[in-house]
C-alpha cells in the first residue's frame, strides 16, 4: 500500500534520485553506502560530471568509504548535513572533491525543489485570478515581482515613483 502511494507520488527518476541520495547517509557507520548507486546518481547530473570525473569518482568512492568508516569523527554522524560540515572541518572536501560535489547536490535538492514549488504555486494563484487575460511577458514580469518579493522589499517605493515620473510627462503626479 505505502509503496504504491510512493510510486504514484514520485516519478521513477525522483525515486532513483532519493535512493541514490540515501547512500550518502553516514548513520550506522555508512551502512547504506552503495558505490554503484552513487555512480548512477551522477548520470542524473550530466552537466556536473564529465566522463573522466566518473572514472576518478569510482576510485574516490572506494578510498572515501574506507576513510570514513575507520575515522571515529565520522562514525558518530547522523545526517548528510553534518557529514558535509565535518568534511569541511577536516579538509576532506579537498581530498574527495567529487564525493563532496555529490553531497552538495544532495543538500541543495530540497531547497531547489521548494523554490520551484513556490514559484509554480505563485503562478497558479496569479493565473487563476487573472483568468488567462494577460500576455505571457506581462505575466512573467508579474511573477518575478511576486516570487522575488524579498529582494523587491529592499527597494524604496519613492525611487520607483521617481523613475516613472522621469519617464514621461503625466497629467497627474504619482
Amino acid at each position: 500500500m505505502q509503496l504504491q502511494e510512493l510510486n504514484n507520488r514520485f516519478s521513477e527518476a525522483s525515486t532513483e534520485l532519493l535512493l541514490c541520495i540515501s547512500c550518502l547517509n553516514p548513520s550506522n557507520s555508512f551502512h547504506a553506502f552503495n558505490k554503484e548507486k552513487l555512480i548512477r546518481m551522477t548520470n542524473l547530473y550530466p552537466a556536473d560530471f564529465t566522463p573522466s570525473d566518473l572514472m576518478i569518482l569510482d576510485n574516490q568512492l572506494e578510498t572515501y568509504i574506507m576513510d570514513m568508516q575507520f575515522n571515529i569523527q565520522f562514525s558518530l554522524l547522523k545526517d548528510i548535513g553534518s557529514l558535509a560540515e565535518k568534511m569541511v572541518q577536516n579538509r576532506k572536501e579537498i581530498l574527495y572533491p567529487l564525493v563532496f560535489r555529490l553531497l552538495k547536490l544532495a543538500l541543495v535538492l530540497p531547497v531547489a525543489t521548494t523554490g520551484v514549488e513556490r514559484s509554480f504555486s505563485a503562478m497558479a494563484i496569479i493565473k487563476n485570478r487573472l483568468r488567462n487575460r494577460i500576455g505571457d511577458q506581462w505575466m512573467n514580469d508579474t511573477l518575478i515581482a511576486y516570487i522575488e518579493k524579498e529582494i523587491l522589499d529592499c527597494i524604496d517605493n519613492d525611487i520607483i515613483i521617481q523613475f516613472f515620473q522621469n519617464m514621461k510627462n503625466r497629467r497627474y503626479k504619482l
